[in-house]
Parts: structure tokens; C-alpha cells; sequence
């Protein structure tokens, strides 16, 4: 669960899980301060994170010699009725093209992207 409140400047919000904390904020030309993450940056970090540690778990798993995952994550809100995440994986490490192979089928797996690919609704408690 996380847990949000308002901070000092106008919409600066701090979030936490109980354990870690951080800070949200909105673009100035939006009255925020710049001072956090916009919610749409966590939306893609939330992928992109998920999309990484799901690989080097996988290489770990399988003894593929991988020595890092850079995954840049944009989310495409331009359609009226459809939003796209778009991704790209760079690997690292002394991978064969199997390997390669492998671990970007493995990246469609991720438990984040199979969460926002089923159909999402909304309850207030």
C-alpha cells in the first residue's frame, strides 16, 4: 500500500510503503515546483524497474552472463483511447544472441507489465 500526503509547497506530495518514501510533484507550468517525480514518471518507473529486475533475475536464475539492464520507459498518452508504453532494453554483459533472445521474451513477463495489461477498474474504499 502506499500512502500519500500533501507537503509544503503547493502540489509536492510525499508518498511511502511504510519503509521508503519519496517525493511527487507536477511541472511548473503546472503550478508545481518540479520538486519529484510526476505520477506518469512513476507509472514508467514502475515498468521499467519491474522490466529490469525481471531480467537480471532470469540471468541469475539461468547462469546468463549478464552484467546489467538499462530499460528506458515512455508512455504514450496521445491517443484518446488507448495508452502505450513504449520500451527499450540495452543489455550488458558477454550475452550470445540466444541469450539475447531469450531474456527480451522473458522482458514481456514482467509481473508490472502483466498488471497493467489486464483491464484496470477503480474502487474507493
Amino acid at each position: 500500500m502506499i500512502e500519500t500526503t500533501s507537503d509544503d509547497f503547493r502540489y509536492q506530495t510525499r508518498f511511502t510503503n511504510g519503509t521508503h518514501s519519496a517525493v511527487s510533484d507536477t511541472t511548473k507550468d503546472k503550478g508545481g515546483s518540479e520538486s519529484g517525480f510526476r505520477p506518469h514518471d512513476l507509472l514508467e518507473a514502475a515498468l521499467a524497474s519491474c522490466i529490469n529486475m525481471t531480467l537480471r533475475m532470469y540471468a541469475d536464475q539461468h547462469n546468463i552472463p549478464l552484467s546489467g539492464v538499462t530499460t528506458r520507459v515512455t508512455l504514450d498518452r496521445t491517443h484518446p483511447v488507448e495508452t502505450v508504453f513504449e520500451y527499450g532494453i540495452e543489455l550488458h554483459g558477454s550475452l550470445s544472441q540466444d541469450h539475447r533472445d531469450r531474456l527480451l521474451e522473458v522482458a514481456k513477463k514482467c509481473p508490472v507489465r502483466q498488471t497493467l495489461s489486464k483491464s484496470i477498474g477503480f474502487r474507493a474504499r
